[in-house]
């Protein structure tokens, strides 16, 4: 799926609820688990999904972390392990979905989007890549879908293995916390980026604005689109965790909660403040096509206007009559030439008084 565009994999008309549709290019799951309690943490990569549950103790803490969703049997076997919903497991895996929280029983799916910059290297017409990342949150332990390898909560990760900060001592409400969180302020990087952008292509707009920077700016704004598109929804699913009555966030999580709400109303006004930008930007860039279009037919209106009073000139004494009293004076070629040269400059000063060359 092209992270600038929004296509959505969605179940053959008819399917039975539950049923996962799954990209053919979607890699292989990789689950690993982060297993901590504040006297110490066990991170492992999980090859064997029945050992789980041995992992899973009432004193600590865990963070189930699965990467792509290449192989239907191992997502079901996760749903069978954790006793997801079938509907939870399906919003998880036809992505993109709505970011939205949803509660099953006693777990609540989390839907957030995660954005971020890609390698100027990489060959895409997109720079900003995008991807859904599902949170399961349970009274013991957090379960993360991510689409793809490769993510930004490595300062969460830290943070655990470090033991600094009050992650370790919190329950799972907070670890659910700190990733949407650490999602949510990923945006602000993007942003900027895309605002260097704007401002690079501003320049560009007014001194050469040729159909590749037309191009390029559309394909911005595309993806401005699909940033607001995330966004907003994503700043009512978070004010749905602050104000929600879920048992599974404390009272205290929903104080941090308020500010990563508060975040997402920041880059909700951002994302729209930028696609407003690039609107103006395409106005821009049709009003220098069409100012550079009158320039050019205001070069040629004035040539042609020189040229109508000399081929008048020309043709008058271009006729084939015998008697033209000045076609016998000596001085009549020089003259004509004279005459000529007077009316172009004349004509110059006329149109420099007027102000349509030189000035104004």
């Amino acid at each position: 799926m092209s992270p600038g565009i929004f296509k959505k994999r969605y179940t053959r008309v008819g399917a039975r609820p539950g049923t996962l549709v799954i990209s053919k290019q979607s890699p292989r799951p990789v689950v690993r688990g982060i297993f901590y309690n504040p006297q110490g943490v066990d991170d492992q990569l999980i090859e064997d999904l029945d050992r789980l549950p041995e992992f899973l103790k009432p004193e600590t803490v865990g963070w189930i972390d699965v990467q792509g969703f290449g192989d239907r049997s191992v997502m079901n076997k996760i749903g069978s392990i954790f006793s997801l919903h079938p509907l939870l497991l399906e919003d998880v895996v036809n992505v993109p979905q709505r970011p939205k929280t949803e509660l099953y029983d006693d777990q609540l799916l989390i839907v957030v989007r995660m954005v971020r910059l890609k390698d100027p290297e990489e060959q895409s017409r997109y720079r900003v890549d995008m991807e859904q990342v599902s949170i399961v949150l349970a009274d013991n332990y957090v379960i993360t879908f991510q689409e793809r390898y490769g993510d930004i909560l490595d300062p969460v990760r830290k943070r655990i293995k470090s033991g600094k900060g009050i992650i370790r001592g919190r329950g799972a409400d907070y670890l659910a916390y700190a990733i949407a969180d650490t999602i949510v302020d990923g945006y602000y990087p993007v942003l900027e980026g895309v605002g260097d952008d704007l401002e690079a292509m501003e320049d560009e707009v007014i001194r050469n604005p040729s159909p590749a920077v037309l191009a390029e700016l559309n394909t911005l704004k595309n993806q401005l689109i699909n940033l607001r598109r995330a966004v907003w929804p994503q700043r009512e699913a978070v004010n749905s965790l602050v104000r929600g009555d879920y048992a599974l966030i404390g009272e205290d999580v929903r104080l941090y909660l308020r500010d990563t709400h508060d975040h997402c109303i920041q880059t909700s006004e951002v994302a729209e403040m930028y696609r407003e930008m690039a609107t103006g930007l395409m106005n821009t860039y049709l009003s220098s096509v069409a100012n550079r279009t009158n320039d050019v037919m205001k070069v040629l209106t004035i040539m042609a206007s020189l040229f109508i009073p000399l081929t008048f000139m020309a043709g008058i004494y271009g006729m084939n009559f015998e008697h033209m009293p000045e076609l016998h004076y000596r001085y009549s070629y020089p003259m004509l030439w004279l005459v000529m040269t007077l009316t172009c400059v004349g004509m110059l000063f006329f149109f420099w008084r007027k102000g349509w060359i030189g000035r104004g």
